[in-house]
């Protein structure tokens, strides 16, 4: 049995000719929303898009600019067809591009500072996220951008932040505050972003008479240390989680929108993956302090003050 034909949203479009302006929003929107053009003024896009309600509202756009605007459903009426119309949404030539200047890109990292890569990265993740949302027909090819990618931001890990744990594939115990109160707490020195946040969640939130060891040498954490933030620690990357939302997963503290929001932030900058505004500043803010600061208790005290703010400031202002 032939699969069912896939649902398509037609938008076939007419301008008067001195609707140039339109006209030219009206493309760079229909390319950006990933549309097929059957031909100037009719563009193609799947049902089951996550961006067919922005191209109902550029038809609303076309109509206030004076000009026409209809969208259709329609179905290929045979697989020929249906094979004709999926080709316009092939994304193998952009993934190709990507994949040809990330090749590139990773011979430069030897001679990088944290903050470039970070910025690299972030870089690479915008073009690899809006090459995804357009895919609408994932196959091999985007398996093996995926691949490439993981393998990239496992290479960007390595050079910024050395001895950065990988995930383990476990449970998150929940863990009872009033039995880790006044420990000692241990993590890699030279802090950065998932590091310096979870020692000031620890200390604000968990444990506020904590102490802390920064290794120079993972074999030298102390007995009695509760580690954070590396392989084999008690509190690290677990799944998808960084150390940060295993903290606040462990210890019951999430539905402290604040620590939610705030951890996103930090998952983004540690690992990638959708930012936030803030993330850029917060991101400057700690690279100059690890410059001027080479004791990490005065670089915690420094960036917890940071940390103090954005944390008031995502519990004040919620997401619409």
């Amino acid at each position: 049995m032939n699969p069912a034909p896939t649902p398509w949203l037609l938008l076939i479009v007419s301008l008067p000719t001195s609707g140039a302006t339109v006209r030219m929003r009206i493309w760079r929107t229909v390319k950006a929303l990933g549309c097929g053009a059957l031909r100037d003024g009719a563009y193609l896009l799947p049902a089951h898009a996550e961006q067919v309600a922005q191209l109902r509202e550029l038809a609303d756009d076309a109509r206030n600019g004076d000009g026409h605007a209809w969208l259709l459903d329609v179905r290929a009426d045979d697989p020929a067809d249906e094979a004709a119309y999926k080709s316009l949404f092939d994304r193998a030539g952009d993934y190709a591009d990507w994949l040809a200047e990330l090749s590139e890109t990773r011979k430069t990292l030897p001679d990088l500072t944290a903050a470039d890569l970070s910025r690299l990265q972030r870089r690479h993740a915008r073009t690899y996220e809006a090459i995804r949302s357009i895919d609408f027909f994932p196959g091999e090819t985007s398996l093996r951008a995926h691949a490439q990618w993981r393998d990239f931001t496992a290479a960007i890990e390595a050079r910024r932040s050395p001895g950065e744990p990988h995930a383990a594939q476990r449970g998150i115990p929940r863990r009872d505050p009033a039995q880790y109160q006044g420990r000692l707490w241990a993590t890699r020195r030279h802090l950065w972003v998932d590091r310096v946040a979870s020692a000031w969640l620890i200390r604000r939130f968990i444990d506020p008479h904590a102490r802390f060891v920064w290794l120079d040498n993972l074999a030298d954490c102390p007995a009695d240390a509760l580690g954070f933030d590396f392989d084999g620690a008690p509190f690290t990357h677990v799944g998808d989680r960084v150390s940060f939302e295993v903290l606040v997963a462990s210890f019951g503290l999430g539905d402290d929108d604040g620590l939610v929001r705030l951890g996103a932030m930090v998952h983004a900058l540690d690992v990638g993956g959708a930012t936030v505004p803030e993330a850029g500043g917060f991101e400057a803010i700690l690279a100059g302090a690890r410059k001027r600061l080479a004791d990490d208790d005065a670089l915690l005290m420094e960036i917890g003050a940071v940390l103090d703010s954005l944390y008031v400031h995502f519990r004040g202002n919620r997401k619409p």
